[in-house]
This record gives structure tokens, C-alpha cells and sequence, in this order.
């Protein structure tokens, strides 16, 4: 398993133990963060074990693949958020019912791991998505790529930073991101694999009238926000279902850097632990592309 069980709370940079905010509840929950970023590379570990060596692959009710690296993802995942004593919504747990849900001032938000469909085709674009929520807004976020061993971590009163897994206890060494005032030329947009139609196609069109050359970068899974915190692409729509736990890290990592992920239909921010956990269809924008108004 490598080095990573040698984090503790010594070791780990004191930047993410005392650090502060205007919220005084938010305080005590500082040490929530190295506790993520921990469970994200663990899980990302034993996503890579299974990767190597084998794994099985079954079908929710629903249709949709599951391995057994979801659920050992989960577990990793779920054993160090557990200690935070805040609750947890999990995609392969049960979820409490919204009556219950409801009244929580602070949650998390975890998918552990994102694009069972690429991990199954192998080809790399999976990741370990993990955000903690304040009522219904995402204000902190994790997503770890396990194949690169990278994770970019972040919020609006933190800044974001990437590191690799290794150098997650030295803080000099982190890669802390820069909020980029210019959009790309072409503007980049980032897409999944799948084709582009209907909405999103149409989409695409009405941006060609401001932008007439758009290049593309197509990848599964929440590794899209990776591209757009580094200023690599610019926009991402998506016109097809998502849940909560797909993109909340996202959000909180993409607003810290001035962008927003807003609802097409209202063009407010999406938010999150709502009593339906699907997503509205939404836009993600870096801030350089709000400052060129589109």
C-alpha cells in the first residue's frame, strides 16, 4: 500500500489543521479535511489493487455497472469519514431519508469511484470524488485520479491545490492553482465520450456563433474538473443525467476558482442533499469564460 498509512496529525501540514474561516462550527471541522484526502488516496489504492490484479463486475437494479472496487472503494472511504461524525451520502450506501437528511447542517458527498464505465473499459478516466456540504452547497472538494496518482482538493475560503499522493503530507510541495482571467484560443470544451446530440449539440452551435473554432477534450468521469481548474478547458455543459455525488467536489473545487456550475433551467447554482439526489442539467464555467459574458 505504499506510504500513505504514515499520515497523522503531526505529520500532516499544519495548513489544513488550524485552518481558519469566519464560520466558528466550520472551525471544528478543519480536521474533516485530512481525513477526505486520506480516505481518497486509500480508496484510490485499493481501486488500483483491483485494477491489477482482477475484478468482478455485477449490475445494479438499474441497469447500471457496478465492481467490487466501488464497494471496496466504499468501505475505505466510509471507515475515516465515520470518525468525523458527520453523515455521509454515499452512492453505494443506503441513503437516509430526506426527512432525516433535511436537518443536517453539514454532510458528505462521496462517489468512490467515478466512471465504473471507463474503469471497466480500462481506459484510465475514473476517479474518487469526495464533498463536504454545508446545507446545500458543496464547500469543499476532492477528487482524486488514481491512475495518476494525482488529487486536486480545494474550497472558496482554502484556494485549490493539487498534489500527488506522495507529496500529500509536504505542503511545499503541493501545486496551489491560479485563477485564470483568459479563456482559450480556440475555447476548449470538455465533453464526455459519448456523441454529441439534441441539446447538447445545439448548445455547441449557439457558442460557435461567439466562438467560431472549439476544440474538445472528451473524458469520463469528474477528471473533466481537472481540466477546467487548471485552465485547460473552459466550459463543460452536460445535458444527460448525473447524481449529487458526481459533481458537488467539482463545484466546490471550480467556484474556489471564481467558476460556477449552474442549472440551465434557472441558471442558479446547483445545490445539494436535496430530497431528489439527480442533478438538473447544467454548465460548468471557468471564471475566464464568465468574463467574456456568454
Amino acid at each position: 500500500m505504499g506510504g500513505l498509512f504514515l499520515f497523522h496529525k503531526t505529520a500532516f501540514p499544519k495548513f489544513l489543521i488550524i485552518f481558519e474561516t469566519n464560520d466558528n462550527k466550520l472551525k471544528t471541522l478543519s480536521n474533516t479535511y485530512q481525513k477526505a484526502l486520506i480516505a481518497s488516496v486509500e480508496a484510490s489504492e485499493v481501486i488500483m489493487k483491483l485494477y491489477d490484479e482482477g475484478f468482478q463486475k455485477s449490475y445494479k437494479e438499474d441497469g447500471s455497472p457496478v465492481t467490487d472496487a466501488d464497494f471496496a472503494a466504499s468501505a475505505v472511504i466510509f471507515k475515516h469519514l465515520e470518525e468525523t461524525n458527520i453523515p455521509i451520502v454515499g452512492e453505494e450506501t443506503d441513503k437516509p431519508d430526506f426527512e432525516i437528511r433535511k436537518n443536517w447542517d453539514y454532510s458528505w458527498c462521496v462517489d468512490p469511484l467515478d466512471g465504473t464505465k471507463e474503469y471497466i473499459r480500462r481506459n484510465g478516466e475514473f476517479a474518487v470524488n469526495i464533498a463536504l456540504i454545508q446545507k446545500n452547497t458543496a464547500v469543499f472538494g476532492v477528487i482524486a485520479w488514481p491512475v495518476e496518482k494525482k488529487v486536486i482538493f480545494g474550497g472558496k475560503d482554502l484556494g485549490v491545490f493539487v498534489s500527488s499522493f506522495d507529496e500529500l503530507y509536504n505542503e511545499s510541495n503541493w501545486d496551489k492553482l491560479e485563477i485564470k482571467d483568459f479563456v482559450n484560443d480556440p475555447l476548449i470544451m470538455a465533453t464526455s465520450r459519448s456523441p454529441h446530440s439534441g441539446a447538447s449539440a445545439d448548445f455547441i452551435d449557439q457558442l460557435k456563433s461567439i466562438y467560431p473554432a472549439i476544440d474538445f477534450i472528451k473524458k469520463g468521469s469528474a477528471l473533466k474538473f481537472f481540466d477546467l481548474a487548471y485552465g485547460h478547458a473552459d466550459v463543460y455543459p452536460r445535458f444527460a443525467p448525473t447524481m449529487e455525488w458526481d459533481i458537488a467536489a467539482g463545484q466546490a473545487i471550480l467556484e474556489a476558482l471564481g467558476g460556477t456550475v449552474c442549472s440551465v433551467e434557472t441558471g442558479l447554482p446547483l445545490e445539494y442533499n436535496k430530497e431528489n439526489l439527480l442533478n438538473p442539467h447544467f454548465v460548468a464555467k471557468t471564471k475566464a469564460m464568465l468574463l467574456q459574458k456568454t
